[in-house]
């Protein structure tokens, strides 16, 4: 049985708290530091250049290496994120990063939002609810956020507070998909069949090789996971129950809420919706797959 309440707390806040990675106002802090620019959009959103995108947002686990970003960000070929991540290094420091990544998120949401939308006050509270008590065993990312800094202000430590709920649900993800017996090719692929993706499409935006997916669909096909490509019956079932881990993982987000949850999925829902709108956020997965997907 899947957890419907926490499936509709991911759906409401990912906008919200995802943002960072497309925002306007992160990129030119990050070129700012030395990296390149946004190397374009997403059917109008800006999509993130790697580098930066490695370092801001592993940097709220310190200055870690590209062996530990890897680790923690579970879906990406190893062989892209270490020089990448080696590289940013080379350009800026984690506590620099982190914080123009937190300021650029802040102010695209007050570019979007206004600096204090309808129900602000009454989210943060909900939040710093939902928030007390998370376990930091096993989730590097969330407690990377636990770690830092509380933004002094309501619309800062709104967005501060959901994006440790979207790292949170992120590392229990990705160990219920290691769990699962699946490798980070092997659940790429799945990912994207299961959304209704075309095959090797938005898995290509984690750096794998063509010889990497090939193997990872013969691994898949062997275990009756796939068939000529599609997913079969046993396929879907499985990475169904991949997400049914994940909400379990995520209870406890739930629990926090209680009588909030309802105001939050509604409140938090319609920002990321106006978010979307303002071209802040991908409307989807194929806004950043690759063109010539094959």
């Amino acid at each position: 049985m899947t957890n419907q309440p926490a499936r509709a707390v991911a759906r409401a806040l990912e906008p919200f708290a995802g943002q960072v990675y497309f925002a306007p106002e992160c990129h030119e802090r990050y070129q700012a530091l030395g990296f390149g620019p946004s190397p374009g959009d997403g059917n109008g959103v800006q999509l993130p250049n790697g580098p930066a995108y490695f370092c801001s947002r592993g940097s709220v686990m310190g200055q870690v290496s590209g062996e530990v970003v890897a680790a923690a960000f579970g879906v990406f070929n190893p062989a892209a994120v270490v020089p990448a991540v080696s590289e940013g290094w080379t350009l800026t420091d984690a506590d620099t990063i982190c914080a123009a990544r937190t300021a650029g998120a802040v102010d695209q949401l007050r570019r979007i939002l206004g600096e204090s939308p309808d129900g602000l006050d009454e989210i943060v509270a909900v939040l710093r609810r939902a928030t007390d008590g998370l376990p930091v065993a096993g989730n590097p990312l969330y407690a990377g956020l636990v770690a830092q800094d509380r933004p002094n202000d309501p619309l800062g430590e709104a967005w501060w507070l959901t994006d440790q709920l979207r790292e949170f649900r992120g590392d229990v993800h990705v160990n219920a998909w290691t769990i699962a017996g699946f490798d980070a090719a092997e659940i790429g692929l799945l990912t994207e069949l299961y959304w209704g993706l075309p095959p090797r499409s938005y898995v290509r935006t984690r750096a794998w090789t063509n010889a990497d997916l090939d193997a990872a669909q013969e691994r898949l096909e062997s275990r009756g996971m796939l068939r000529e490509g599609a997913l079969t019956a046993d396929g879907r079932a499985a990475r169904e129950n991949v997400e049914v881990l994940t909400d379990q993982g995520c209870e406890r987000i739930v629990s926090g809420l209680g009588d909030g949850l309802d105001t939050f999925v509604s409140v938090v829902g319609d920002w990321s919706r106006r978010v979307r709108a303002a071209d802040g956020y991908p409307s989807g997965p194929k806004d950043v797959a690759p063109r010539s997907a094959n």
